[in-house]
């Protein structure tokens, strides 16, 4: 994926004239549960302002296990997280610095950490990917991993957003973590229309919580108590919001099957909802 998603969103919206305490993640990707981390009361320098500073910086750490060590290298060789900094960095407005890491987490993973304020994202979750995509028969599924963990850090970008700027919210703010991610790669650039790289990223998201809900033969109490929606829900949101943001060119989603239509009648209106939500509650944090 190109490496200018964000400033480029951020300048259509601002020509256009629009404008808590989060969760640390666990196994993000596959809709698992999710740890507790108190938050800490806010200060000054939690508060993003005009003359904010920070920025996000990208660091790899080690990586022994065959996994860790093929997510690794499938992440550097692309320089997925240093183009992912450089977005956050030429389009937010960050109170402090952010780390950004390549992590190795025993498990298919990525999370952001409100208390110490970073981003990880778990090498085996790039690996899983490619591994994913692979069995599903993609000419290029490290493209395809590529951009399913660009739409995980975006996702992550929704909690750290929520955190900083101490954003308010409704409902599950896993959610609104998945809104965000489908905000920033969905909407239009310029030319009226959706990177098309940013929503293969949006559909490979959605492909990968596939994955994971058909792997899932049984569902119990604690599925049902996650701060996560269930993985099949969180698809049918996607694919609801990709089909919302233009359904003249994505009619195939409903004639396919994959989107059903008494959802899809409503997509359009989620998306309007959508956007102008994310839109309002960022409008002053951009650069």
């Amino acid at each position: 994926m190109s490496a200018r998603i964000l400033p480029v969103l951020a300048v259509g919206l601002l020509l256009a004239g629009c404008g808590g305490g989060s969760s640390e993640e666990k196994a993000e990707s596959s809709g698992g549960s999710a740890v507790s981390d108190t938050p800490k009361a806010k200060g000054p320098e939690d508060t993003a302002s005009s003359d904010a500073g920070g920025k996000m910086i990208v660091t790899y750490d080690d990586a022994t296990s065959p996994e860790a060590q093929n997510g690794k290298k499938l992440l550097q060789d692309n320089t997925v997280l240093e183009d992912l900094a450089d977005d956050i960095n030429q389009s937010l407005k960050l109170p402090r610095d952010i780390p950004l890491h390549g992590s190795q987490c025993d498990q298919a993973n990525a999370f952001w950490s409100p208390s110490q304020k970073t981003i990880t994202i778990c090498y085996e979750d790039a690996d899983l990917g490619e591994k994913i995509f692979t069995k599903a028969g993609d000419k290029d599924p490290v493209a395809s991993a590529i951009g399913s963990e660009d739409a995980t850090f975006y996702h992550e970008t929704g909690h750290m957003a929520i955190t900083l700027y101490d954003l308010p919210i409704t409902g599950k703010e896993e959610d609104a973590a998945d809104q965000l991610a489908a905000y920033i790669l969905l909407t239009p650039g310029d030319n009226g229309k959706a990177d098309a790289e940013s929503l293969k990223a949006i559909t490979n998201f959605a492909r990968a919580f596939q994955a994971s809900a058909a792997a899932r033969t049984e569902l119990g109490a604690a599925d049902m108590a996650d701060v996560h929606s269930l993985d099949q829900q969180r698809v049918y949101n996607l694919q609801c919001w990709i089909y919302g943001s233009n359904p003249d060119a994505n009619t195939d989603m409903i004639t396919d099957g994959g989107l059903p239509q008494e959802r899809a009648q409503g997509c359009a209106d989620e998306w309007k909802q959508l956007s102008h939500a994310w839109s309002t509650l960022l409008d002053e944090h951009w650069k």
